[in-house]
């Protein structure tokens, strides 16, 4: 049904198991990998920066070294050269890609890995990290302290991800089971909304075009995709809001869910990442008609586009091209970045 399709170029970062890989918001053929020693259990980390080439070879343009493993990364929306990680042993990173060595800043407030970093796409100068120490940092790059310290979570905080509607808006996945939703405006750091989503919620992503829509991963091996209108028109001050059943429900991964992406290019279209090998394309709004997320029917068939399924250890990082419609790009523990046709 789906003919294993070669990736249209791929990469070996010889030694270092990818975690994190993002493409460049200023330059179309610039894409990074965040990447560790020994599957991110111990020793170095790399971060990797790569070119696609005009004929659509992957190359390593430079990289820079880590004491501890790289979990993830994230190109910064204000400086077309910098860009940030996060690290196993608390830390967050600053590099600028014009420079050879050395991080321009560092950040050590969390107690535990930092897991998740994202730079505000609406207001430029702020980004925020999350971690297993149960809380999530708003930062400024130019600021030596967190702006911003949210506790409320008790569990490891997988992700974190801003709106890309309201820079005030942040979302996060938590493995205490919960989707939760910060306004940033408001005191006090407490979700304005807490969806029971079922498993520990590994990941999670903004619809681009349609506002206070939600995509999650988790260990119950379910993509689910949220409208949180309803919740945001009733009020804060219930915690956690029962939101009943999500949107739609993608059904088809093995396993855990590590990542999901909606396309900056189709408001129904996400692209997954899971410990099964794997990379897959969804369509959720076909997912949505199919049925109830409840009923048996609801992965929906019809729903899965497409399975990248060449690599052949666990799949944790998948991105789309902010520039090239359909480009899609995965880093796995067996040391290669892909790069494929959605």
């Amino acid at each position: 049904m789906y003919p294993p399709q070669p990736p249209l170029a791929r990469l070996r970062t010889q030694g270092f198991a990818g975690y994190g890989i993002a493409f460049s918001p200023f330059f179309p053929a610039r894409l990074a990998v965040a990447s560790s020693a020994n599957y991110g259990l111990v020793g170095n980390g790399r971060l990797h920066i790569l070119s696609l080439t005009p004929s659509t070879q992957l190359v390593i343009e430079k990289t820079f070294d880590t004491q501890d493993g790289l979990y993830d990364l994230a190109f910064s929306e204000a400086h077309e050269n910098q860009l940030i990680t996060a690290s196993g042993d608390g830390s967050i990173k600053l590099w600028d890609t014009a420079l050879d060595s050395h991080p321009i800043r560092n950040w050590a407030e969390h107690s535990r890995e930092v897991f998740c970093v994202d730079w505000n796409n609406i207001k430029k100068d702020v980004f925020a990290s999350s971690s297993w120490d149960a809380s999530v940092r708003i930062w400024h790059p130019e600021r030596g302290a967190s702006l911003t310290a949210i506790t409320a979570h008790t569990g490891c905080v997988y992700a974190c991800a801003f709106s890309p509607h309201d820079p005030d808006v942040l979302a996060t996945a938590c493995g205490d089971g919960h989707l939760r939703l910060f306004d940033l405006r408001q005191p006090g750091g407490s979700a304005t909304i807490a969806v029971p989503v079922g498993g520990e919620v590994l990941c999670l992503d903004w619809n681009k075009y349609r506002p206070m829509t939600v995509a999650t991963g988790s260990t119950d091996r379910v993509i689910k995709t949220w409208d949180l209108r309803s919740a945001t028109q009733a009020g804060a001050g219930v915690t956690p809001m029962q939101m009943g059943t999500p949107t739609a429900a993608l059904m088809g991964h093995e396993y855990a869910i590590r990542k999901v992406a909606y396309s900056p290019h189709s408001p129904s279209l996400l692209a997954s990442a899971s410990y099964d090998m794997t990379a897959r394309i969804w369509d959720a709004d076909a997912a949505a008609m199919a049925g109830p997320p409840g009923a048996q029917q609801g992965g929906g068939a019809g729903s899965m586009r497409r399975i990248h399924d060449t690599h052949t250890e666990f799949v944790v990082g998948v991105a789309w091209s902010l520039f090239q419609e359909g480009l899609v790009a995965s880093t796995a523990w067996d040391s290669e970045t892909h790069l494929w046709s959605a």
